[in-house]
């Protein structure tokens, strides 16, 4: 029993339902809900078993907490301004409010010590299962018999929404197969969603599900008896082979006399008497926004979060002094800098590239580009959604995760695209990897939203894409991507590079690789390309984006022929054609748009200078993008149509992708 002047885990859990109804009030609007039905659970995790430090919010081996549900941001930020992370009351009475860091759904960006930004529900799920296996894969990698300094947990809230979602169903799978231990997914089974009682449209018998898939799954807990939530919890870690789920039978709105177990709770603010009716349900006394001292005590982490910072230091040191040049490559890694001589070493490889002239598709560009790479990357981890064949992601040094290889780092996603792209943002999240994931570009659209929060996060992962065109032939238009790269490109904070050969395939892996502000999209073809020649002025200007790839003599042209991958093939042979009816052209290969946009004024309009507006834009998709470069007086060569089944050749003769077209399409410009 508490003392009379310490808090009882019932009045802790309390002081996080009135924070949260208080600021949804407050802001008219969110989800008070879920976060005071899962107070009682959050209270006992984050005071008994979370493993983290209020004064370092990043410190390396934390316990991470991700609330997949993230409508019912309210907890998080309630959970961390009790716990004394450096989110102030006015943050919290500043929710959903334009620039605060409380935003309506939690997002990364806003506050360093939110793990990830979630909202589409599961997707905070896909993301813990990745941080789970960074944790399994470094500890791998580094942790000593004598010195284990990778060694924490994964902890994710999840609602009937996120288990709903079809992203749930290929991560969890996953997880048990990648055997992640140290993953423990609590469960709000409240039975309400947004249209109500959910027994009518999710019948699921959730922990069979579970348990089908391998996990370990503690049914029925009941989420307000907080001796009961910390048995689940101490037994989640017995098993270091199967992740848990733990499924928290909770009361959505605890508290809300007249609310509280419906969906009135969920998605709107309990209104200005249900809350005062709460206070008194609750026995909560304190004017909104008002926390007493005592419980501020009660909930305070910062003097056992900076104890358990101190001793991750001090076996760091003991690590560092018994194994230097592990641990020197382990403070590498998650100061997230690359080796000393990676510049030199890219290079000097795109050089020689440019030297030999291969003439390979660019997906197997991309795979000499990760053969070459890759022995320099040990944080390189990456995987294909079961296409690795045709994808070519596997190189030299790939090792299954899967494995007992210590230096492990490729994943066997299966037929998993949207979830293997949230895992990979788990990945990058978590430190220590630049992941890479693999798909036909047709399959992006599975994958899309999964490369939307990569964008939004934002996360340092690398997205491939192959078999970028009609050019993958036979298959038909089921798997050819028309809209794909606009929809890609239209991403904002997105970098979707489409290279033309060999050269531009390495300076790709080199740029994505390199950023470390966001994602990137790395799409390949199917199809052999031509080498293109170039000057080193030329091969320099290559990670802009887009530039100037030939010149006519002396430098006058007539028109600007714009292509991206394959089809600067065509605008090339097409410039040929053309100066042989006395039309000069300069071509400019525009591998990654979105790169380009962002260089200044002046590199932009000596690419496409305004004086000439005669312009076509050569692309194996919709015409619509182009627009922005070549005006409406432009021509775009394109495919505003779906494809069709047959050999490449015949595909790109019948579409349209052939000199005599190009050539018509300049001289009708005038």
């Amino acid at each position: 029993m508490p003392s009379p002047s310490q808090p009882s885990r019932r009045e802790l859990a309390n002081a996080v339902r009135a924070l949260s109804m208080d600021a949804v009030e407050a802001a008219k609007s969110g989800h008070p809900g879920m976060p005071m039905g899962m107070a009682d659970v959050a209270e006992v995790l984050w005071n008994d078993f979370l493993s983290h430090n209020p004064a370092n919010p990043k410190w390396f081996n934390r316990d991470r907490f991700i609330l997949s549900n993230g409508h019912g941001s309210m907890l998080l930020y309630s959970l961390l301004h009790l716990t004394g992370y450096d989110l102030p009351m006015d943050a919290l009475r500043r929710f959903r409010q334009l620039h605060s860091k409380t935003a309506g759904h939690p997002e990364a960006c806003e506050f360093a010590a939110i793990e990830t930004t979630t909202g589409p529900l599961g997707q905070g799920l896909a993301n813990a299962v990745g941080m789970a296996l960074a944790e399994k894969v470094l500890a791998a990698r580094f942790n000593r018999a004598d010195c284990s300094i990778v060694d924490h947990y994964t902890y994710v809230v999840v609602g009937d929404g996120c288990l709903m979602e079809g992203i749930s169903h290929e991560v969890a799978s996953l997880a048990a197969t990648l055997k992640l231990g140290k993953l423990v997914v609590l469960y709000d089974d409240n039975g309400i969603s947004i249209d109500g009682e959910v027994h009518g449209w999710f019948n699921d018998d959730t922990p069979k599900r579970f348990e089908a898939y391998g996990w370990e799954v503690l049914r029925d807990v009941d989420g307000h008896n907080s001796e009961a939530v910390k048995a689940a919890l101490v037994s989640a870690a017995i098993d270091p082979d199967k992740p848990t789920l733990i499924c928290c039978k909770t009361i959505i709105g605890y508290g809300a006399p007249n609310k509280q177990g419906t969906e009135a709770t969920h998605g709107a603010a309990l209104g200005k008497d249900e809350v005062a009716a709460a206070r008194v349900q609750l026995g909560w006394n304190q004017p909104p926004f008002e926390i007493p001292a005592e419980i501020y005590a009660g909930w305070d982490a910062r003097d056992a979060g900076a104890k358990r910072e101190a001793e991750w230091n001090a076996l760091l040191a003991k690590y560092e002094a018994a194994y230097p040049d592990l641990a020197a490559e382990f403070s590498r890694r998650l100061a997230r800098d690359l080796p000393a001589d990676w510049q030199a070493h890219a290079d000097a490889y795109v050089r020689k590239l440019q030297a030999d002239g291969p003439v390979v598709a660019s997906r197997k560009a991309s795979q000499m580009a990760l053969d070459a790479f890759g022995p320099k990357l040990p944080e390189l981890i990456g995987g294909s959604a079961d296409l690795a064949g045709s994808n070519l992601t596997i190189w030299k040094g790939s090792k299954d995760v899967n494995s007992s290889d210590a230096s492990a780092n490729y994943v066997y996603y299966g037929v998993r695209e949207f979830g293997m792209t949230a895992i990979s943002n788990g990945l990058a999240l978590h430190g220590g990897f630049i992941p890479y994931d693999a798909t036909f570009l047709v399959f992006s659209d599975y994958a899309r939203n999964g490369v939307r929060m990569s964008a939004l996060i934002p996360a340092h992962a690398i997205h491939v894409y192959t078999h970028d065109s009609i050019g993958l032939g036979e298959d038909g238009p089921t798997h050819q991507p028309i809209e794909h790269l606009a929809s890609l490109r239209y991403i904002p904070h997105n970098h979707v590079w489409r290279p033309c050969d060999a050269v531009e395939s390495a300076i790709a892996w080199k740029a994505a690789i390199e950023r470390k502000d966001g994602p990137s999209c790395l799409v390949f073809s199917r199809q052999n390309l031509a080498h293109q020649p170039r000057s080193d002025a030329q091969l320099a200007t290559v990670e802009l984006g887009g530039y100037v790839l030939h010149e006519p003599a002396g430098g006058k042209f007539d028109v600007i022929l714009i292509a991206t991958g394959s089809e600067v093939g065509l605008a090339m042979d097409s410039m040929r054609a053309l100066e042989k009816d006395g039309i000069l052209a300069r071509v400019v290969s525009m591998p990654c748009a979105n790169l380009f946009d962002r260089q200044p004024n002046e590199y932009r309009d000596s690419v496409l200078p305004g004086s000439c507006r005669k312009r076509v834009a050569i692309e194996a998709g919709v015409t619509d993008y182009w627009r922005k470069y070549v005006g409406l007086d432009g021509a775009g060569i394109g495919l505003d149509r779906f494809g069709a089944s047959a050999p490449a050749d015949a595909l790109f003769k019948y579409f349209g992708f052939t000199i005599d077209e190009v050539v018509g399409a300049v001289k009708r410009l005038g």
